[in-house]
């Protein structure tokens, strides 16, 4: 519908200058320079489309299937499964990790010139959703390179290229709609471009192109009860995360040895920071590098190499593509006093630690009790961090119990001053005015998070 409002508004433009030239006997200077300019719009819009749909492909995974007798088998294919852009001569392809399926070794792909090759998939990312397969030639083939995505505007106009329900090449014409578009669940490290060029189903794995023809996206998603709202993983990502699939086999990224949470509205009271801005450090791995630079629990990262962090997401891409044993320069806010560290990356673990947040729900009264924290007490509840005290009851309907906090949890500091018994549990507590906010710092098997607490009135 979109396409055809478009072919409509062009066609409308189009017909009433040519209506307006066959009305007049000498057309003028004005109709001509406009005709001219819808002219070379559409020859640069339809050259574009006749350079690039070469180095479109269409993918179908290849299922292994071992028959009755032990022999193993290529499984029938399904038509249409996805898209994929030829992205080096030599038969390097790119891809969703989601269109060859997760146990797959092999793929078939149809090229522009509708031959049939097998490809092996010679590596995936399932945390960025690419893949990338290698199909054997004897030639060159017709490759795109990648364009700057860091640099992309809403309202920029791009062209999708893919094989939607099975209609190989379909080109469709578009804007850019929106830029950083994050938290769709999709992937870990989301920095989704949208736009509104028709994509489908089959589309997936296929190319987003700047008018220059450069690759500027990999279309990944749709939302299916919206019209014109499609996503693409930036080229920036994607070019990064090919040259390591295709030198190494696998993605290798940065690690800072951080838990980290979003700055809620009450947490950036307490720390003194405008909201959304900057992310809150709830723990520090030992051993990691932002424990042996001296980041602390309680430190806000503000920017990373210059760049400035307002989402976790964001914070986790930033410090991703920074290379193990390369530097970044991490500047934090802590007590109101900005400090920058110069943090040599360490490589990501396969497994990683997370912080598991409770919900931040309405304003109630405060209800737990405390108590001092046993070696029998530690080992049933998975505390290795002996200064603090451990939560042993919550009020049902209390304050601590709608905001997620729960018997076992393990309460280390009370408004940032470390608390080592109950005593100066209670001694803090102690000075908390009614009305007045309490920031806690728990930890939960293992885990730490921040939370705040306010009191009633």
């Amino acid at each position: 519908m979109r396409i055809l409002l478009k072919i409509a508004l062009f066609t409308t433009i189009y017909g009433s200058l040519c209506l307006s030239l066959s009305w007049a006997d000498t057309p003028s200077d004005k109709e001509l320079r406009g005709l001219q300019a819808l002219d070379e719009i559409q020859f640069t819009i339809t050259s574009l489309a006749e350079r690039v749909t070469p180095m479109v492909v269409n993918i179908t995974p290849i299922r292994e299937i071992t028959s009755s007798d032990g022999f193993k088998r290529r499984g029938s294919y399904t038509q249409g499964s996805g898209s994929g852009v030829i992205v080096r001569d030599d038969g390097i392809i790119v891809t969703n990790n989601h269109v060859v399926g997760e146990d797959t070794t092999e793929a078939e792909v149809r090229l522009s010139d509708k031959t049939h090759q097998i490809a092996r998939i010679i590596g995936r990312d399932k945390e960025t959703d690419i893949a990338v397969l290698k199909i054997e030639t004897d030639r060159k083939l017709p490759a795109a390179r990648f364009g700057n995505s860091s640099n992309l505007k809403v309202g920029q106009w791009v062209l999708a290229v893919g094989n939607p329900m099975g209609l190989d090449r379909t080109v469709t014409l578009g804007v850019i709609s929106g830029i950083g578009r994050e938290r769709l669940n999709l992937s870990k490290y989301e920095n989704f471009i949208q736009t509104d060029a028709a994509i489908n189903p089959g589309n997936s794995g296929g190319p987003l192109f700047n008018l220059r023809g450069e690759v500027i996206g990999i279309n990944t998603a749709i939302i299916h009860m919206a019209q014109g709202i499609g996503f693409s993983i930036p080229a920036d990502m994607v070019s990064r995360v090919v040259d390591q699939l295709v030198s190494k086999g696998r993605v290798v990224r940065g690690w800072l040895g951080v838990g980290i949470q979003a700055l809620t509205k009450e947490l950036s009271k307490q720390f003194g920071i405008k909201e959304g801005q900057g992310v809150l450090i709830n723990e520090v791995y030992e051993d990691d590098p932002a424990f042996a630079a001296g980041i602390k629990p309680g430190d806000i990262i503000l920017t990373v190499d210059d760049e400035p962090v307002d989402s976790p997401n964001q914070l986790s891409r930033l410090v991703a593509r920074v290379g193990p044993g390369e530097n970044a320069n991490i500047r934090v806010l802590r007590d109101g006093k900005e400090m920058i560290y110069h943090v040599p990356m360490a490589e990501r673990p396969e497994k990683t630690t997370l912080a598991s947040l409770p919900s931040q729900k309405s304003e109630v009264k405060l209800g737990l009790d405390v108590q001092a924290l046993t070696a029998a007490l530690a080992e049933e509840f998975e505390l290795k961090e002996t200064v603090g005290v451990l939560v042993s009851k919550v009020e049902r309907g209390g304050l601590a119990h709608a905001e997620g906090i729960q018997e076992g949890d393990f309460i280390t500091e009370v408004n940032r001053q470390v608390t080592r018994n109950v005593a100066q549990f209670s001694e803090v507590l102690e000075k908390v005015k009614p009305g007045q906010t309490v920031l806690l710092r728990i930890i939960r098997k293992a885990r730490a998070f921040f939370i705040v607490l306010k009191t009633q009135h």
